[in-house]
C-alpha cells in the first residue's frame, strides 16, 4: 500500500516540534510535508513580546523534513492574536499537494479555524493540548457558548491526537467518542539532555555562577511572565529559607525587573542570563529540582518539565500544568501543589528538598523510566496507529 500523504499545518517552527518533524520524516510510514503559517524569524527581528527581546534560536529548525512557509497577509503576524495567522492561499496550496490526511496543530487562529470548518478534501486530525484543569472565569452564557463552539469545531475532525490525560479528558468532555482519540504524547528530544558532556558542563556552570557544590539548586526555566508565576516561586523560597539550597531562575521576560527586586540582597537567589537552546541541556542538568508554578488555563502542558526529566531532574508543578497527570507521580518522579497557593508551594518545596536529600538516586531511576514513555519514538508510533486507523477503519456491524 502506498504511504499516505500527511500534511501538517502549524503556526511556525519551534524548538519542540521541528526535531519531531525531522524524526517523523525518517520513521513515519507517510509522505510528510509541514505547512508553516508564519515565518517568525523574518518578522520584527524575531521579537518575542513575552521574552521582551529579540530571540533567534541557535538550533536548526528546518533541516531534515519537507516544509513550506505559506504567505501570511496579516498586518500584525504572529500567535498573540486571533488574526495573526491569515493565509488565504493555504487551501489552494494544500489542494495542489493532494494530502490524504491533514493534521492541524491547534485551531485558535483565523486560518486554522477557517480550515477546520471548510476543508472537505481529506480527513482532518487535531493535535492540540487544551485542558479543563483551571476554572473558566467567563460568565455562564460565555462558558456555554464556548462549549457549543468547541463541539461544533470538534465534529469536523475524524481523529484527535491526544498529548496526555488532561487533553484526552478535554475532548471526552466535549462529546468526542473515545474511539476517535489516539495517544500521541507530548515530548521533546530526550537524547539532547543525556548527551556526553552535559553533566560536566552543568557542574562547571554552577561553579561559574558561584553556587557552592554542596547546595541543592531549585530552578525555574521559562518566560518571566505572569502565567508562569516566577515571582510566586521567589516568595515561596524566601518564606521557606532553606539553608542548604539556592534558587536559580533561567529565562527572561516582562517580569524581570520585579523579580530582580524580589531577589535583591539575597545571595541564594540568582537570575541567570537568557540561555539559548544549545545551552538548555547544561542549564537544566545544573538543577536538583525544577519548579513550574503556573497559574491559569494557558499552561496547557509545560514542556520544560519533559526537558528537566530527560536530564534526570525531578519536578514540582502546579495543579494547572497539563503535564501533571502524565509525568508527575507523587513522591516518585516529582510533586504537585494547588495552583496559586504560595503557602502550599513553600511547604511542598520543603518536603521535596527533604526527600531529595535522602533519595536522589531513587528519583532519577523512576524519572528515567517515566520519561521514556514520552519520546519522539512513542509519539511517532502513536501517530502511526492513528493514520493506520484512518486508512483501515473498523468494519461497521451489519444490521
Amino acid at each position: 500500500m502506498t504511504p499516505p500523504r500527511l500534511a501538517i499545518v502549524t503556526s511556525h517552527p519551534t524548538q519542540y516540534y521541528a526535531p519531531w518533524f525531522r524524526h517523523l520524516a525518517a520513521h513515519l510510514a507517510a509522505d510528510l510535508r509541514v505547512h508553516y503559517l508564519w515565518d517568525r524569524e523574518a518578522g520584527e527581528g524575531a521579537l518575542d513580546p513575552e521574552f521582551g527581546r529579540s530571540v533567534r534560536w541557535d538550533t536548526d529548525l528546518l533541516d531534515g523534513y519537507a516544509h513550506e512557509f505559506v504567505p501570511n497577509v496579516s498586518s500584525h503576524p504572529g500567535t498573540q492574536r486571533f488574526g495573526g495567522l491569515h493565509n488565504p492561499s493555504l487551501p489552494a496550496r494544500l489542494s495542489a499537494w493532494e494530502p490524504d490526511v491533514l493534521l492541524l496543530f491547534g485551531y485558535g487562529w483565523r486560518t486554522p479555524l477557517q480550515l477546520a470548518l471548510a476543508w472537505r478534501r481529506c480527513p482532518l486530525v487535531l493535535r492540540g493540548d487544551s485542558h479543563d484543569l483551571a476554572p473558566d472565569k467567563r460568565s455562564l452564557p460565555g462558558r456555554r457558548l464556548g462549549r457549543l463552539a468547541r463541539r461544533i469545531v470538534f465534529r469536523r475532525f475524524a481523529a484527535f491526537a491526544a498529548v496526555g490525560a488532561a487533553n484526552r479528558d478535554h475532548y471526552l468532555s466535549h462529546g468526542v467518542p473515545s474511539s476517535r482519540i489516539f495517544p500521541v504524547p507530548h515530548c521533546v528530544d530526550n537524547a539532547r539532555f543525556t548527551a556526553p558532556g552535559v553533566r560536566e558542563a552543568a557542574l562547571a556552570w554552577r561553579a561559574e555562577l558561584g553556587i557552592p557544590a554542596t547546595r541543592l539548586v531549585v530552578g525555574f526555566a521559562g518566560k518571566f511572565i505572569p502565567k508562569k508565576q516566577p515571582d510566586a516561586l521567589i516568595r515561596a523560597f524566601r518564606r521557606l529559607a532553606p539553608p542548604d539550597a539556592a534558587l536559580l531562575l533561567i529565562g527572561d521576560g516582562t517580569l524581570r525587573p520585579q523579580l530582580e527586586k524580589l531577589a535583591e540582597g539575597r545571595r541564594d537567589i540568582l537570575l541567570a542570563p537568557f540561555q539559548n537552546q544549545s545551552a538548555m541541556p547544561r542549564a537544566l542538568a545544573a538543577l536538583d529540582l525544577l519548579v513550574l508554578p503556573s497559574l491559569g488555563p494557558e499552561e496547557t502542558w509545560g514542556l520544560v518539565v519533559n526537558e528537566a526529566m530527560a536530564a534526570g531532574v525531578p519536578c514540582l508543578v502546579s495543579t494547572h500544568a497539563g503535564c501533571r497527570a502524565d509525568l508527575i507521580e507523587e513522591d516518585r518522579t516529582g510533586w504537585s501543589f494547588p495552583a496559586g497557593d504560595e503557602a502550599a508551594l513553600a511547604a511542598q518545596l520543603g518536603r521535596s528538598l527533604a526527600a531529595l536529600r535522602e533519595r536522589r538516586l531513587e528519583f532519577q531511576r523512576r524519572i528515567a523510566h517515566r520519561i521514556a514513555r514520552y519520546s519522539y519514538a512513542q509519539a511517532t508510533a502513536g501517530l502511526q496507529v492513528l493514520l493506520d486507523a484512518l486508512r483501515n477503519p473498523p468494519a461497521q456491524p451489519q444490521r
